[in-house]
Formats: structure tokens, C-alpha cells, sequence
């Protein structure tokens, strides 16, 4: 290792430390056994321009190990990032650009919001395989638009959670030979040495996931990071996993190989011992003038980059206008004007009743027709959840232009992968799976509301009106879950043309994720244009909740629901008119669109006057007061269902016309109730 390698490295490293001194939090050990590994791979590898983050064929670089959040955010401000020392000095603190893990787009540089481990692995995975269609759809001879690399850091914590065995195994099945990663192997956990739970051949195991391995090397020693990294390079077939042996907390005399060292700081009397051990004499914060300059060689190579990739662009639009109009719009994430010029024709003049997972996949065919970048798959489901695009290719090793992705049984990983090819650009990503297996991906779906992915899943057999698979596919308390995420809106459609809204929302929204929570039984479509029907248009799904139908009398009661017992709210409606009692049913599909209207509109279609109300939903009541009041009545689950017809299971479980008529007349303290 020559010396400005060697500044460098420990510039890393103390800048590290002392932001965790400082911040008397945080996690010192990776970034000080990482940063060798680090530096090679920004120093002389990774394609990015600081003066530009944005830049579409850059190199994606994902510390998937986020805990060591300060080996980043030192090698953005040192490479030339908006990211100022004095952010570094407020680590971890209200307001700063440095968190504890790191977050997209909080900073310039951020490819991915990352701490839960595992996460980081399967977005680089999602990474990778919109680099491959980006480039397949895109690239023609003499002009690849699209190249470029996706690495990451990735740690023993990472390997241990299974979301990382799940993305591997599909990697390895694609051959993402362009997806590379260092394995920071220090052999240390919180708990201590790996050994206590962790003693599997991590080698073998990717080689047999079908991935191309290098190692174990000495990750301290730069030459052979830089040696495996070449070699990994080469690799176009298969993707890379160079393991590299590491020291955590490199340099400490008493706490490096420590699981101490992992999440504590040093310590002012550790920190004085490194600094000696390490010939560092500087003070807290100081960056080696020699160490800066050569660090911000990284501002004009990736200009230089830039600016031949542009120009090669240029060319590219001249050789080929229409695909390079296209690429502009999918890379901008626009929709083409006339995207949804059909869509509410879909189902005029049709009298049969249609699940809505039915309808869904109408529409998404209809939309995959218009809007290119529109791609994604099923947890092996599609049949079931109605979401392949017909005549739009599968995804695979030899097909590089599809749009329709086998994700196989990996639910978890799937989340993970569509938010890496969102985090991507260029790809509006969609995943589909039952209701019951939201369980299974809760931590994707999370970090897409936290970091506002344009990410749309699917969740069809959305209640115990699936039936015969009984109470292990029965989503109960599912929809309460969903609902309570921040910045996910969750859309449950009552009919065919109420899903045609809510997919309208879904692509239109760009600001985070959509739920779309589908039925497997058939529901009538609401036959909307007959002026005597009295009912208002699906258009009021875009507000979230809206007056579907009342009595012709005043209303005493208010009927609230949502999906498929929007038309259990109607049945009884009817009922309660046929008995002289006015009623009025309001469609609820998602309570976060309806919580950001105005206080009028709300007021209009709940109007305060109206305090009797009922709630109709198949799931768990929980949230529902907020709506119905005190004294309202939520028919809903809190039990398990069972295994049965459907409708069965919704007669004994008390979800019946028959059941909201007789709460009503109690509520109103009227004779008939049963």
C-alpha cells in the first residue's frame, strides 16, 4: 500500500471515529476494518460524478451493511458530494444529512435508504436487473446507452437474514453479471464472534445460488481488493461475491476483533491509543490536505465520464429518435398523455359479476400496452393474482426486453428487488401476492413508504371470501397493518370500476407506494350510468371515500365499508329503505386519500349531524372508531375465518346484509331487529 492510499484509508476511518465520538452513538468498528475495501472501490472503480448524482448510467453503490453509515457519508463529502463536513460533525443528530443509517436522497450520493440487513443486498439485486432491461430494451450496436455496474458492501449480518438467501438465488438464476459485492467478513456481531451462530461455508453456498466467487482475500490489503474486483469485472456471466477478510475496528489496541467495538464508540482514551497505534496526529475532524486532493479527482473524472456518455447520446438520439424518446420518458418516470385514454371503458355493458382481481389484470394489460417502463411479477402467483402481462415477454437470461418477472416463492425478497429497480430509475416496478403473505414482506413495503418508492403491490384473496383455503390464506388483521404505514396508501376497490380508479392513482402516484387490496370472489359491477341507480361515479375514489348511494328519504344512518362489503352496505340500505328507514352507503377504499381532503368535503360525506353509523369490513375492526364514533357499530373480525365456501364463511362469521339491517334498527332504537 503506497502512502496516500494509506492517508486516505485512515482518513476514512478517523473521520468515522470522530463523528461517533462526537455523536456518543454509533457503530466505529465497520467503517474502520471497511474502509480499505471502501477506498479501492471508489478510488479506482466505481463510475459516479459528483457534480451531478443523477447521472442515469452512473455505477450504484449500496452499503447494505447501513450501521457503518459513516464510511459513506466520509467517502461522499471527501469524493466531492453535497455533503459538507459540518453534516459529518452533527451525525446522528435532529435536522443533519447523517443519520444513523443512511437514507435516500437525504444527502447526494444515497442510492438507498439501508439498516434492516438484508435489505440493501435485494435492492442491488432490483438494481441490477433494471440495468439489464434498461439496457436490453435500449442498447443497440455501437451504443450502449445502459452500462453499467451495481455493487455493494454487504456483512456477515447481511448473509445471516434470509432476504439475502432469497435475492441471491434469484441473481444467480438471471446471472446478473454486472451485480458485485464485497462481503465484509470480520467474523463479529453484536453478540460477539459469528461462530456462536453462524459457522456455514458462505462460499459454497453462493456457488451453488450460481454465483461467481472470489476468495476469501485479505480485505485489508488494497491489492487484492483491487485484484478480486478486476477479476469480478470480467465475470459478465455469473454475479460476483468477493469475500474479504477483515479487522473490525482496525486499529483500535484493545477493542479491534471485539463485538464491542461493533455499536459503541471508542471511547476518548480508545480513540488517543488508535490515533497513536495508527500515526494519526491530527485533531477530530482534520482532513489530510494531501487525502482531500486526491479524493476529489473523483469531481473531474466523473465529469469527463459524463460528458462522453453525452455525447454518445447525442449520437444515439440522431441514429435512433423514437427509442430515445422513450428512454427519455421511462427514465423520467413520466406517463405518456393518452396512458388511461381507455381505461374506463373497460367494462361498460358488461352485466357479469368480476372479482377484482379479474379487473385488475384487465387493466394492468390495458396499461402495459401504453406505458413501457410499466413492469413486474408475482411471488409464483400470477395465475392466481391475475398480473401477467400477456404478449409483453418474460424476463429472463434470454430475454432482456420482457416485462413480466418470475419472482418465484420469495415474497421478502421480492419487495426488496422491486424497490432496488424503482431506486433504479426507469421502471415503475409492481409485485403481487395473497393479502395473508403481506407477512412476509412488511420490511420492504416499509422502507418503500419511508424512502417514497413509486412502487405498486398487489394483494389480491383479500379476505375470508377466499374460502376453502381457510384461516391460514384469510387475511384478518392485514388491512389494519397496511393502513397503519406512513406514506403508503393502501386502495381497497369495491368493483370493476372502482379498480379502474384505483390503478389510475396507483400509476399516477409518485411519491410513494401503493397497496391495491383485491377479491378472488366475484362482485357485481355498479352499474353507474343509469340515472335511476343513484349512484355516483367511481370518480370518487381519487378522494379517498365518497357518497355512493341514499335514500331518496333523509338519512337517520350512515353505512360505511369498503371493498367487497361495499355491496353489503348497499343490500342493507335497500332493506332499511324497504322498512321506511333512510340510509346512506359511503365507499371508503382508502383512508389515507380520504384523511387528506379538505375538513368540508369530509364534513359532506360524514356529515357530524349523522352519528349513527356502521362500518362493514371482512378484517379486524381495529381503527374504525375514528369514523363511526363511540357509539357506532364496526362489524368486522376478531377471530380467525375457516375453511369453506366462501359465502359460508362470510354467513357464519355474521358479514351479511342481513346482519348490518338488524344492527341498524338497533342503533335507531327501532322494532324488527331479530
Amino acid at each position: 500500500m503506497n502512502s496516500v492510499d494509506e492517508l486516505c484509508i485512515n482518513t476514512l476511518r478517523f473521520l468515522a471515529i470522530d463523528a461517533v465520538e462526537k455523536a456518543h452513538s454509533g457503530h466505529p468498528g465497520a467503517p474502520m476494518g471497511a474502509a480499505p475495501m471502501a477506498y479501492v472501490l471508489w478510488d479506482r472503480f466505481l463510475k459516479h460524478n459528483p457534480s451531478d448524482p443523477e447521472w442515469p448510467d452512473r455505477d450504484r453503490f449500496i452499503l447494505s451493511a447501513g450501521h457503518a453509515s459513516m464510511l459513506l457519508y466520509a467517502l461522499l463529502h471527501l469524493t466531492g458530494h453535497d455533503m459538507p463536513l459540518e453534516q459529518i460533525k452533527q451525525f446522528r443528530q435532529w435536522g443533519s444529512t447523517t443519520p444513523g443509517h443512511p437514507e435516500y436522497l437525504l444527502a447526494s450520493g444515497i442510492e438507498a435508504t439501508t439498516g434492516p440487513l438484508g435489505q440493501g443486498f435485494a435492492n442491488g439485486v432490483g438494481m441490477a436487473i433494471a440495468e439489464r432491461l434498461l439496457a436490453g430494451h435500449y442498447n443497440r450496436p455501437g451504443f450502449e446507452i445502459i452500462n453499467h455496474h451495481t455493487y455493494s458492501i454487504v456483512s456477515d449480518g447481511d448473509m445471516e437474514e434470509g432476504v439475502s438467501s432469497e435475492a441471491a438465488s434469484m441473481a444467480g438464476t438471471l446471472r446478473l453479471g454486472k451485480l458485485i459485492y464485497l462481503y465484509d467478513c470480520n467474523g463479529i456481531s453484536i453478540e460477539g464472534d459469528t461462530s456462536i451462530t453462524f459457522t456455514e461455508d458462505v462460499g459454497q453456498r453462493f456457488q451453488a445460488y450460481g454465483w461467481h466467487v472470489v476468495g476469501a482475500i485479505d480485505g485489508m490489503d488494497t491489492e487484492a481488493v483491487d485484484a478480486a474486483i478486476r477479476a469480478a469485472q470480467e465475470e459478465t456471466e455469473r454475479p460476483s461475491l468477493i469475500i474479504c477478510r477483515t479487522i473490525i475496528g482496525y486499529g483500535s489496541p484493545n477493542k479491534a476483533g471485539k463485538g464491542e467495538v461493533h455499536g459503541e464508540p471508542l471511547g476518548a482514551d480508545e480513540v488517543r491509543l488508535t490515533r497513536e497505534r495508527l500515526g494519526w496526529p491530527y485533531e477530530p475532524f482534520f482532513i489530510p490536505p494531501e487525502a482531500l486532493a486526491h479524493f476529489r479527482q473523483a469531481v473531474e473524472r466523473g465529469r469527463r465520464r459524463q460528458k462522453e456518455w453525452e455525447e454518445k447520446l447525442k449520437e444515439y438520439q440522431e441514429a435512433h429518435p423514437d427509442l430515445a424518446r422513450r428512454l427519455e420518458e421511462d427514465l423520467s418516470g413520466r406517463l405518456p398523455e393518452d396512458w388511461d385514454a381507455d381505461l374506463a371503458d373497460l367494462f361498460q355493458g358488461q352485466d357479469k359479476p368480476i372479482a377484482t382481481r379479474e379487473a385488475s389484470g384487465r387493466v394492468m394489460n390495458a396499461i402495459g400496452k401504453r406505458v413501457h417502463s410499466f413492469t413486474g411479477g408475482a411471488a409464483d402467483l400470477a395465475p392466481s393474482t391475475k398480473t401477467l402481462l400477456k404478449d409483453r415477454g418474460d424476463v429472463s437470461l434470454e430475454n432482456r426486453c420482457g416485462h413480466n418477472l418470475h419472482f418465484g416463492v420469495r415474497e421478502h425478497a421480492m419487495g426488496a428487488i422491486a424497490n432496488g429497480m424503482a431506486l433504479h430509475g426507469g421502471i415503475i416496478p409492481y409485485t403481487a401476492t395473497f393479502l395473508i403473505f403481506y407477512d412476509y414482506m412488511r420490511p420492504p413495503v416499509r422502507l418503500a413508504a419511508l424512502t417514497g418508492l413509486r412502487v405498486i403491490f398487489i394483494f389480491t384473496h383479500d379476505s375470508v371470501g377466499l374460502g376453502e383455503d381457510g384461516p391460514t390464506h384469510q387475511p384478518i388483521e392485514h388491512l389494519p397493518g397496511l393502513r397503519a404505514v406512513p406514506n403508503l396508501v393502501t386502495l381497497r376497490p369495491a368493483d370493476a370500476t372502482e379498480t379502474v380508479e384505483a390503478w389510475k392513482l396507483a400509476l399516477e402516484r409518485r411519491e410513494g407506494p401503493t397497496a391495491l387490496l383485491l377479491t378472488r370472489q366475484s362482485l357485481p359491477i355498479l352499474d353507474r350510468s343509469r340515472p335511476e341507480s343513484g349512484l355516483a361515479p367511481a370518480s370518487g375514489v381519487r378522494r379517498g371515500g365518497y357518497l355512493l348511494w341514499e335514500a331518496e328519504s333523509s338519512p337517520e344512518i350512515i353505512l360505511i365499508a369498503t371493498g367487497s362489503e361495499v355491496h353489503i352496505a348497499l343490500q342493507a340500505a335497500r332493506m332499511l329503505e324497504a322498512s321506511s328507514v333512510g340510509a346512506r352507503v359511503v365507499s371508503l377504499p382508502s383512508w389515507e386519500l380520504f384523511e387528506a381532503q379538505p375538513a368540508q368535503y369530509r364534513a359532506s360525506v360524514l356529515p357530524p349531524s349523522l352519528r349513527r353509523r356502521i362500518s362493514i369490513e371482512a378484517a379486524s375492526p381495529l381503527g374504525w372508531e375514528r369514523y363511526i364514533g363511540e357509539n357506532g357499530v364496526a362489524i368486522g373480525l376478531t377471530r380467525f375465518g375457516a375453511s369453506a365456501p366462501g359465502n359460508v364463511v362470510y354467513e357464519k362469521l355474521g358479514l351479511t346484509a342481513q346482519r348490518v339491517f338488524d344492527e341498524a334498527l338497533r342503533l335507531l332504537g327501532m322494532s324488527g331487529a331479530s
